[in-house]
């Protein structure tokens, strides 16, 4: 499959192609995905006030097996997030021009994904309505968080992460939201936007700003998300749970992320493009150079899982041994063997031009990547702690109603935000886009 050739664009064209989703009608396979979307994530919000009145017992964790569903989709949901910074910041900091095609996207990506994320925790506490203990504020009950306990770690990490994405996503969107402001026609919409791009004129003085503070923020995010990510590990790699005490966690984690988040890029951007009809600037090209970055990082996930099960054996460990025989083995081995299957046999197609070039293939292999890496978390949280270090710990675990409902509805969260974000900001940055399609310095087109 190729793109058909393109006419030579102008810098009136592009703008007008990548706004003019903000100024018409939603079409009706608009409405259908985010009334789908929408629908889904409802499940959500319905089984987290169901447990806000029942208690946590609602979901299917037991006194062994205490953490389940929610923490392992929570470190799904913070991967996908990790994958879009990584896209964005340090391709922009290697200066790669072809980033341009799918920055935005995968930047509002991460900011989706983490918000999703984040109820997890809120959730796991147990009495999320006391949640705000676990932030350092002076308070009348005379407490303040333990920093020596890794739970912290995580509130720490997230919150700057997210705090450094959010700003570094945000700069991205001023220049084209100064775009849309002056294209609108309504009176609301020179408003919102006007508010929204902080009277940006695309002076040389505020693109000289506006690069400097963009170049700044890419380099505080890219070791952030690294340190963020392994800083989760670490929270697994402290605790002497069998499956989970090894050194190998930080950069098997970062790894994970960037394999599994940039296939939900495939799953996003691959129907993005058709309904927006952006294949002048998500192009073919991009496909393959993302499909070659989830090669090689599948390859390191792939070494990853045969380093575990080399590692158990070298550690004379009893137990390390039998968790990951068992795991293999046992009555739960169809997910570790799902997990391997979805995460190491789609990928080889990548080896060969014609199915890094085929965006049916593309969005597939996202998929089974997405479902893989699922299991994969759910391998790590659940099946190590069903099968501990002493016989009368192993365990039985099952997903409740509400399990399915969280995990199903943080899906439809997830596209419900996408959707809305399609109709409210250009899904492709148009000034980056006109710098890189036609040379020169980046400038404010009203036109």
């Amino acid at each position: 499959m190729s793109d058909a050739p393109q006419p030579k664009l102008t810098a009136s064209q592009i703008t007008d192609d990548l706004t003019a989703p903000l100024f018409r009608m939603p079409s009706l396979q608009w409405w259908g995905a985010f009334l789908t979307a929408a629908g889904i994530a409802g499940a959500l919000f319905m089984a987290v006030a169901v447990y806000v009145r029942a208690g946590y017992g609602v979901f299917g964790v037991n006194n062994v097996v205490n953490w389940g569903n929610d923490i392992g989709t929570y470190i799904y949901w913070i991967a996908v997030a990790v994958a879009g910074t990584i896209v964005s910041s340090v391709l922009l900091l290697f200066r790669q021009k072809w980033r341009t095609g799918v920055n935005r996207a995968t930047e509002a990506m991460t900011i989706f994904a983490i918000n999703i994320a984040g109820l997890f925790p809120l959730i796991h506490t147990g009495r999320p309505w006391v949640d705000y203990w676990l932030l350092p504020a002076p308070n009348d009950l005379g407490m303040w968080p333990q920093f020596k306990s890794p739970i912290m770690w995580d509130v720490f990490a997230i919150t700057g992460y997210a705090t450094c994405s959010v700003v570094f996503f945000y700069l991205g969107l001023i220049p084209d939201f100064a775009t849309v402001r002056d294209r609108a026609t309504r009176k609301w919409q020179k408003l919102l936007y006007g508010m929204l791009a902080m009277g940006w004129k695309g002076t040389s003085a505020d693109w000289n700003h506006y690069e400097r503070a963009y170049s700044q923020f890419a380099w505080l995010a890219t070791p952030l998300v690294i340190g963020m990510h392994s800083t989760i590990a670490i929270l697994l790699a402290v605790a002497h749970v069998p499956g989970w005490h090894a050194t190998v966690f930080p950069p098997y984690f970062v790894t994970g992320a960037v394999f599994g988040g940039l296939a939900m890029a495939f799953v996003v951007l691959v129907p993005m493009r058709e309904m927006l009809k952006l294949q002048a600037y998500i192009t073919l090209d991009h496909f393959e150079r993302l499909a070659k970055i989830i090669l090689a990082a599948g390859l390191v996930v792939a070494y990853v899982y045969g380093m575990e099960y080399f590692a158990a054996w070298w550690s004379e460990s009893p137990m390390e041994r039998e968790q990951f025989l068992w795991r293999a083995t046992g009555e739960s081995c169809w997910s570790f063997w799902l997990m391997v299957g979805c995460n190491l046999l789609p990928i080889q197609l990548l080896w060969f031009k014609r199915f890094r070039r085929d965006i049916r293939a593309l969005f597939l292999i996202g998929l089974l990547v997405n479902v893989g890496m699922w299991f994969e978390r759910y391998n790590i949280m659940a099946l190590s702690l069903r099968h501990g270090q002493m016989p009368s710990e192993w365990t039985s675990y099952a997903f409740t109603t509400f399990d399915y409902m969280i995990l199903a509805g943080s899906f439809g969260m997830f596209f419900t935000q996408f959707l809305v974000f399609a109709r409210i900001a250009p899904m492709v940055s148009i000034a980056e886009v006109k710098a890189t399609l036609l040379g020169g310095k980046k400038e404010h087109a009203h036109g």
